[in-house]
């Protein structure tokens, strides 16, 4: 195991140890996380969150090098579409595509079925920074009232309030973020290998002429990160955290893992 190896096993298990606090935050007394958390804890989690998923992005990157190109995909034939009824395992030959809503009859003889829900993965690629959004409008100090000559009562606009740290705020997307963060630390391999196959539908568009996004990197500063660069004595600064030093180097591993190797 040379250097790079050893860096990134070793940050991997420090972001599982910073995943298994950051878990151990949202989670009730009797150990299941909560559907509904603070404003103030819910913001606690991402600042942590998205440094820890932005780092695991990169480590993917660097071991996607040291991987190798995957072989070449076969193409595989497409299944035929079932029937819409099936019974004793022959199809009627009913087949429905698109979106467009069953006839009553039809979709009482066949209940739809509730899909089951998606589990979140951990995003390939940084979320890219948006320059074309507008200044963002002043609070509305108040409404218009408008007034019935019914004998109702007027009802009352309630007034702005700012957003409090007590606020409650629904938790599950956070709660799927931090569930693709642990499976992709878990398999970073795999994670790598995605990335292995985003590389090679990338070439494909570029090759033909199509517009593609070019690198996974945003530029500047990582998303979630509080360093510019990586520096080995950044625990002494201030307002420097553990996640901030991991994300700082895997990010310049990164960088380094994407250079076109000249040898």
């Amino acid at each position: 195991m040379d250097w790079t190896e050893a860096a990134i096993e070793k940050h991997r298990e420090a972001l599982k140890a910073i995943l298994a606090g950051l878990v151990a935050m949202v989670a009730s007394g009797a150990g299941a996380p909560r559907k509904i958390l603070p404003r103030q804890l819910h913001r606690a989690v991402l600042s942590l969150l998205r440094p820890a998923e932005s780092a695991a992005r990169r480590l993917a990157i660097v071991l996607a090098r040291r991987l190798g190109p995957l072989p070449a995909a076969r193409r595989v034939a497409p299944k035929p579409r079932p029937s819409l009824f099936v019974r004793e395992g022959v199809g009627t030959g009913i087949l429905w595509k698109g979106k467009t809503p069953l006839p009553a009859l039809l979709a009482r003889a066949h209940p739809a079925k509730t899909p089951a829900p998606r589990r979140l993965s951990l995003p390939l690629l940084d979320p890219l920074k948006r320059f074309d959004r507008a200044a963002r409008p002043g609070r509305q100090a108040g409404a218009p009232r408008i007034s019935l000559f019914d004998g109702a009562a007027r009802q009352e606009i309630p007034a702005w309030r700012p957003p409090l740290p007590d606020d409650p705020i629904d938790a599950g997307r956070l709660f799927g973020r931090l569930d693709a963060l642990g499976r992709a630390l878990d398999d970073l391999q795999g994670l790598a290998r995605r990335f292995l196959r985003w590389q090679a539908r990338r070439d494909l568009a570029l090759g033909s002429g199509r517009r593609h996004r070019a690198t996974p990197l945003r530029p500047g500063r990582p998303p979630g990160g509080r360093l510019a660069r990586y520096d080995p004595d950044a625990w002494a600064r201030r307002r420097t955290r553990e996640v901030d030093r991991i994300l700082a180097h895997a990010h310049s591993l990164a960088h380094n893992a994407l250079r076109p190797d000249t040898s």
